[in-house]
């Protein structure tokens, strides 16, 4: 196993408020005992490492996702990063990223982080007028935000900026000029993600009493196709469905999750993917931050399922993988795996329609096909 297919995840299930769209495994406390957390991270990396790890493989990327990361303080993830190094070797070029919101970057935090070893920030801009960061329950405006990437720029070498597009009664054109706004920061890597509406968020009450009208399907399509000429005439394609990079300067923690690679999730809600001899297991965490450090405590790991995958559903991941990277999937590296060919006949009938093509024993989605991607992946790996 490669650095490239081995990576960490470590969920930091805090923020300072809850964004109205947002369904990730976060929360808002009045009180953290980070120390007490860093401790816990700290026991269960060990457990995976000694049960489910075993094989010591090479790190070749750490990500600090959430919640906020950028709430933590730079000795916290000192310690957490020095903890993965007493279990695993790193790469010599490991890409170490953490994700900041604008409201919460500071100088000296950022500089502490950089001194840990972090080497990658990843910051959640979301919109770049005040209007609408308002609207998506953002901490920061406008200012804050353009303030929080001249400090990351100045920090770190690689920087990641996200923006949410789709909003109600976006037009087009506004869209564009904001994303090209967006390009001029230099940042060789832009997430740049539809605004959906999820269940059990804010936004999704909202959008059942008539409050919040989504934009409709059509809408959708449009900005989607000047998003992707946007991002392709300024040397930033897409190399995965939402994320942007210039050629070298894909995130090698999203191409390890799309290439159905071996990664170890820790913290609260977190979920990993790992290769125990033949066998593929799946982890997650218990949601709760409090629940979770209770088992952590208890159990000396907080995973609320570890479990096998059987072949024939770990196959199907593959394919839900790796259609959503540009590159596609390669049918020999998927038959040499699983000892599974996909569907010849259905991939014709794609092909036909437009929305998958092959390039010799690459199969991968069109533009076209990626825009019903689920669609896609449930006829081939049905």
């Amino acid at each position: 196993m490669s650095a490239s297919d081995f990576g960490i995840y470590v969920h930091w299930p805090f923020c300072a408020a809850k964004c109205p769209y947002c369904d990730f495994n976060s929360h808002v406390r009045a009180r953290i005992d980070e120390h007490k957390w860093t401790r816990a991270v700290e026991r269960e990396i060990a457990f995976v490492a000694a049960r489910l790890a075993p094989a010591k493989p090479e790190v070749g990327s750490i990500f600090f996702g959430g919640g906020t990361p950028s709430l933590m303080s730079g000795a916290s993830v000192g310690a957490t990063l020095e903890n993965v190094a007493k279990h695993w070797s790193l790469a010599n070029d490991v890409e170490i990223t953490l994700e900041a919101n604008p409201s919460s970057a500071d100088a000296d935090r950022f500089r502490e982080y950089r001194g840990a070893g972090v080497n990658r920030l990843s910051l959640g801009v979301q919109a770049l007028n005040d209007r609408d960061l308002k609207f998506l329950g953002r901490l920061h405006d406008v200012a804050e935000a353009l303030s929080a990437i001249d400090l990351a720029t100045s920090v770190f070498e690689r920087v990641s900026i996200d923006l949410i597009y789709g909003r109600p009664d976006q037009k087009v054109g506004e869209w564009c000029c904001e994303l090209r706004k967006a390009l001029t920061f230099g940042t060789d890597h832009v997430s740049l993600y539809q605004l959906t509406i999820e269940e059990g968020t804010p936004f999704a009450a909202l959008a059942r009493s008539g409050a919040l009208v989504p934009i409709n399907q059509e809408v959708g399509a449009d900005l989607y196709e000047a998003t992707q000429d946007i991002m392709e005439d300024a040397g930033l394609p897409a190399y995965e469905i939402s994320n942007h990079a210039r050629s070298g300067q894909e995130c090698r923690q999203n191409l390890l999750y799309w290439r159905y690679g071996s990664y170890v999730g820790v913290g609260p809600g977190a979920h990993g993917r790992l290769t125990v001899g033949e066998t593929r297991m799946a982890t997650s965490g218990e949601r709760l931050p409090e629940r979770w450090l209770d088992r952590v405590t208890r159990d000396g790991h907080g995973y609320a399922e570890i479990t096998s995958i059987s072949r024939e559903d770990a196959a199907r991941e593959h394919i839900l993988m790796n259609l959503r990277l540009s590159e596609g999937i390669d049918l020999d590296a998927y038959y040499a795996r699983w000892q599974q060919e996909i569907s010849s006949e259905r991939i014709s009938l794609l092909a036909r329609d437009g929305f998958v093509e092959r390039h010799g024993r690459r199969l991968m989605a069109t533009r076209k096909g990626r825009l019903v991607l689920d669609t896609v992946i449930a006829l081939l790996a049905g």
